[in-house]
């Protein structure tokens, strides 16, 4: 068997697992009465760094119908701005920001990362972060230099302990946030990478909200693939461009579009954790290797037989 064919039934076998489970559930649910959707409540967003990205984005969700809390460590200087977005704007400190928001934007320079996560740790913790900054060592200084080495989703994770972070808005300039939101025809696409299941579906939202589509990369070690100096970075794509051009395989996109994710890379490593990101938790279910019977969340791709 060639590795390309191992890979291919591997990861078709790997998806048959995830989809049988997502599916049971589904057929769950199907004998049930049929409900109406609930109505999706507007979200209060802490935007901490009200710059080009910042101030752009509280304006998108504004107009979206959410509540924004632009900050600074100045916040009489954006007093301006909140006045300006609607009565679903005001302004404060970054603290304030940071209680306020049921989700948190941070729109800062990167070098100021570290001391964000020590300054506001109780205040963030537990929260859905959107993370935007991107690592320049020529204005960051040293610390840019690793993140760039082992990558921003890893990095900001680091400096943002307890936090469910996912890496957002950092591929797209601000003129282009603002020029291009809610365009016609197809949308531009903003890469995602996160952790966690449900602050992604979050950040899917945020990100539909203010004009843009969606693509869920991976996890945080994925974020790497669209940072600063990759060949994805500031480029306008569509989200099937994207997918593309980041070698997202027809696959990942069915599962995608069913609300499950393989991660991992792209070159399909050894060990692959198979995530349902609608149920929030990991599938525990293993496939029996070696004769040996047992319950897991991680399995080997390469054991998986069709």
């Amino acid at each position: 068997m060639s590795g390309v064919t191992g890979h291919a039934r591997a990861l078709s076998a790997a998806a048959a697992v995830a989809l049988m489970a997502w599916t049971g559930a589904a057929a769950g649910a199907a004998g049930a009465a049929p409900a109406a959707a609930p109505a999706v409540a507007p979200l209060k967003i802490g935007i901490i760094g009200a710059g080009h990205i910042g101030g752009t984005l509280a304006s998108l969700w504004v107009k979206a119908g959410h509540e924004v809390l632009v900050s600074s460590r100045h916040p009489g200087q954006l007093e301006g701005l909140a006045r300006s977005l609607g009565p679903g704007a005001r302004a404060g400190t970054p603290r304030e920001a940071a209680l306020f928001g049921n989700v948190v934007l941070i729109s800062v320079p990167y070098g100021a990362l570290p001391q964000i996560g020590r300054d506001l740790k109780a205040e963030l913790s537990g929260k859905i972060v959107l993370d935007t900054g991107n690592p320049y060592p020529q204005r960051d200084g040293d610390m840019a230099v690793q993140a760039r080495r082992q990558g921003t989703g890893v990095s900001s994770a680091e400096f943002l302990p307890g936090v469910r972070l996912v890496r957002a808005f950092n591929a797209i300039n601000s003129g282009d946030l603002a020029s291009q939101a809610h365009r016609s025809g197809e949308r531009i696409a903003i890469p995602l990478a996160g952790d966690d299941s449900q602050a992604l579906e979050v950040a899917q939202r945020l990100v539909r909200d203010a004009g843009f589509e969606p693509v869920v990369v991976g996890p945080l070690a994925r974020a790497r693939e669209f940072d600063v100096g990759t060949a994805v970075y500031t480029r306008l794509m569509t989200a099937a461009q994207l997918r593309q051009a980041l070698g997202l395989n027809a696959l990942e996109l069915q599962m995608v579009t069913l609300g499950l994710t393989i991660s991992g890379s792209s070159s399909v490593p050894a060990r692959t954790k198979i995530r349902c990101g609608r149920a929030s938790e990991s599938l525990n279910r293993c496939v029996p290797q070696a004769g040996q019977k047992r319950r897991c969340d991680t399995l080997p791709l390469s054991a998986i037989r069709q």
